[in-house]
């Protein structure tokens, strides 16, 4: 348990899905203090899956002014919505695809140390082609595919050519599950 214990909180501002919070904390020796924290309302992550090669999207990211390459994820912005339906409409949203299986391989926070985003990953499998599919946002009419051998996700690590948390934690899990270790 920890010695530290959040006491109020107050909004700060609201920024499309995102709100901004000044979290008030007390400390174990009674000392106060405020956090800045941003709520997120949490994302789906998905390995797309055929054999050892995985299905990732190449699309630009407004906070980095570029590229990235990744695998599909998405908010979890429909109420109610449990995280492995999240998982199969970003599927089909951003690659067109469907997955015959999907299985949930893990839960992590993504940067805990100001936000509290919460992100489930999944890995898909027994893909299919989704007729009609269709992309909503700019940058997801923009994507471009790319295909991953699992063997290769550390080289590609190494490179600088995977640079995105997700995505690395979602690949080697995968490959752990594809290789029957988890």
């Amino acid at each position: 348990m920890s010695p530290f214990r959040v006491t109020g909180s107050r909004p700060v501002c609201e920024a499309g899905f995102l709100r901004v919070e000044a979290v008030e904390v007390t400390g174990p020796g009674g000392e106060r203090f405020t956090r800045t924290v941003v709520r997120h309302p949490g994302a789906v992550v998905v390995v797309p899956l055929r054999g050892r090669r995985a299905t990732l999207v190449r699309q630009f990211r407004a906070a980095l002014g570029g590229d990235l390459l990744e695998v599909p994820a998405g908010r979890r912005d429909v109420a109610g919505e449990p995280p492995a339906e999240t998982a199969r409409r970003e599927l089909a949203e951003e690659l067109g695809l469907r997955a015959g299986r999907l299985v949930e391989l893990a839960e992590f926070h993504n940067s805990p140390g100001f936000c509290d985003e919460h992100s489930t990953l999944f890995v898909a499998s027994e893909l299919a082609e989704v007729a009609g599919a269709a992309a909503c946002g700019p940058e997801e009419r923009e994507m471009l595919r790319e295909e991953v051998d699992l063997d290769d996700v550390e080289r590609l690590v190494a490179a600088r050519v995977l640079v995105d948390a997700k995505t690395i934690v979602g690949l080697l899990l995968a490959r752990r599950w594809v290789d029957g270790v988890v």
